[in-house]
């Protein structure tokens, strides 16, 4: 019998933990695929404006941005986990919507070099796709 740090492996154990697997799997990639649905198509052309919360007061927007690239950091770090092999998740495209949250200084050149990647971009319209929404425009 093997052993791990939480003990022996029992039939209960590994139904758990698949089940576990399972629902963060199912989890990670209806977030994944609700935000790739919702943003416009043009969202990686350069001429899309990226202004956020510019119509709000100083302090929210400043509080906005601080909240949104936390998230995105987050978002990076789940990502990165999920890319290892055995853990579920769709890492890359998680990692994506970090990115996409983050600001930095050649966030958009990032974004594009990863969205114009065939596989990546060809993923995304098929989402897109089935939800009725037309393919990303990538210069």
């Amino acid at each position: 019998m093997f052993v791990f740090v939480f003990g022996p492996i029992t039939l209960r154990g590994v139904l758990f933990a698949s089940l576990l697997f399972l629902v963060t799997f199912l989890i990670s990639l209806a977030v994944v695929s609700f935000i790739l649905v919702k943003i416009p198509p043009n969202y990686f052309h350069p001429d899309h404006p990226r202004e956020f919360l510019s119509e709000r007061t100083p302090i929210i927007r400043v509080l906005g941005i601080i909240g949104k690239n936390l998230l995105g950091l987050l978002l990076v770090a789940l990502g990165i986990v999920m890319s290892v092999p055995g853990v579920p998740g769709q890492g890359i495209l998680t990692i994506l919507l970090g990115i996409m949250l983050l600001d930095f200084p050649g966030k958009r050149v990032l974004e594009y070099k990863l969205v114009s990647k065939p596989q990546i971009h060809k993923t995304i319209n098929k989402l897109r796709h089935r939800f009725g929404k037309p393919p990303l425009v990538v210069d």
